[in-house]
């Protein structure tokens, strides 16, 4: 048998959100060539005899910071060490691209948090999944959405929570096609902000950052009510009370949950003002 890893074009790249849809992991419908387009270096699929059984994602951040997600293994391959090959060659080649000791995150589903740690990852906190279903607020006067004009100013922003530069990614991220994006604009200038993009099965709230919790209040009944009944989903730090308290407040529903875990020094990032994560995939 003939096993290779080869670096995925955007054809690979949907393949593999299709898969992830598949697996019920609910990608968004612009997830493929956001992705794709932050790095296209940064998705490999591991090949039997020419067929993809298997892939995942590797992304730099400009050398300073590495993300592996999308980990999937097609069905009648697991179990027999395919997986394991496949994730410590995306690992190693993820610690190449980068700068040396560069930080490397990921989120891990339960099941696989035991074998991540024997890589070198340590767990940071856990992230849980919310659904609830839209519904109509009353908006708050602070919150609208957020223009070309803003980006400077959210970008900058953005980096507070998520440390590292994304600038590209952003602005693909928050004026995609089917997507919603709110600032909290207060006295003081911007106070938060979130992004709301069409899935596969409703709409993925990530990022929502905010200042306090009213401030992630207004900004997730925004969200919701721009949501038109359907199902909306929130991926939590667990370790922010705060957020926990938001969606027992709205009454959200837990779906399943998944671990942030690094390999190198724990980047310290203001969870307690991190009410949404942006992804599972690129953090």
């Amino acid at each position: 048998m003939d096993f290779q890893v080869n670096k995925l074009d955007l054809q690979g790249v949907e393949v593999l959100v299709d898969w992830a849809r598949l697996e019920g992991w609910n990608p968004g419908v612009n997830d493929a060539a956001i992705f794709y387009n932050f790095d296209p270096n940064g998705f490999f699929g591991y090949f039997l005899n020419g067929e993809m059984i298997g892939g995942g994602s590797i992304v730099s951040y400009n050398g300073d910071f590495g993300f592996m997600g999308f980990f999937i293994v097609s069905d009648q391959y697991r179990g027999q060490g395919v997986g394991r090959k496949l994730w410590l060659w995306r690992k190693n080649h993820l610690i190449q691209r980068l700068e040396p000791n560069a930080v490397i995150g990921m989120d891990g589903v339960v099941s696989m948090q035991p074998f991540y740690a024997k890589g070198g990852f340590q767990l940071a906190f856990r992230d849980e999944r919310y659904e609830r279903k839209g519904e109509v607020f009353q908006n708050d006067f602070c919150v609208s959405p957020i223009s070309m004009m803003d980006f400077d100013t959210i970008d900058q922003y953005d980096r507070r929570f998520f440390l590292y530069p994304r600038r590209q990614f952003l602005q693909n991220w928050i004026f995609q096609p089917d997507a919603f994006a709110f600032k909290y604009a207060g006295e003081h200038g911007i106070m938060g902000y979130c992004v709301m993009r069409k899935a596969t099965n409703g709409y993925k709230i990530g990022p929502l950052f905010a200042e306090n919790p009213f401030v992630a209040d207004a900004l997730y009944k925004t969200c919701l009510s721009h949501a038109d009944g359907k199902p909306t989903y929130l991926d939590i730090p667990a370790t922010n009370s705060d957020a926990v308290d938001l969606v027992k407040k709205h009454k959200a529903t837990y779906v399943f949950e998944c671990a942030r875990m690094y390999l190198g020094q724990q980047p310290q990032i203001p969870i307690e003002k991190i009410f949404g994560i942006t992804s599972f995939e690129l953090g």
